[in-house]
C-alpha cells in the first residue's frame, strides 16, 4: 500500500515534467511562427538597413560640411570683386573701340 500513494505522485510529476515539455515546445514554435511573420512583414515594407542609413547620413554630412566651406569662399569672393569694382568706378572708362565702331555702323 505504501506503493499506492508514492506512485500517484511520480505519475503526477512525469505527468506535469511532460506537460511543462509540451508547453515550452509550444511557446518556442509560437516564437519561431512569430518571428517568421514580424520578418516577412518588415521584409514587404521599405525600409533601409542601419549600414546604407549610417553611409548615407555620413554623406550627407560631408556634403554639408563642403556646402560651408564653398559659400565661405563665395562670400570671400564676392566681397573682393565689390572691393574691386568700387576701386574702379571713380576712374571711369572711355569706351573701348569695338563698342564705338559698333555704335557708329549701326546708324
Amino acid at each position: 500500500m505504501t506503493d499506492g500513494p508514492n506512485r500517484v505522485f511520480d505519475e503526477f510529476a512525469k505527468l506535469m515534467t511532460d506537460a511543462a515539455g509540451v508547453a515550452q515546445g509550444m511557446r518556442k514554435e509560437a516564437e519561431n511562427v512569430f518571428r517568421h511573420q514580424a520578418e516577412r512583414m518588415l521584409g514587404n515594407l521599405d525600409l533601409v538597413k542601419r549600414d546604407d542609413f549610417d553611409a548615407v547620413k555620413e554623406m550627407a554630412a560631408n556634403a554639408r560640411a563642403e556646402n560651408d566651406r564653398l559659400s565661405e569662399r563665395i562670400d570671400k569672393l564676392e566681397a573682393k570683386i565689390a572691393a574691386l569694382e568700387k576701386g574702379a568706378k571713380p576712374a571711369a572708362k572711355a569706351p573701348s573701340k569695338s563698342t564705338a565702331s559698333r555704335t557708329s555702323t549701326k546708324k
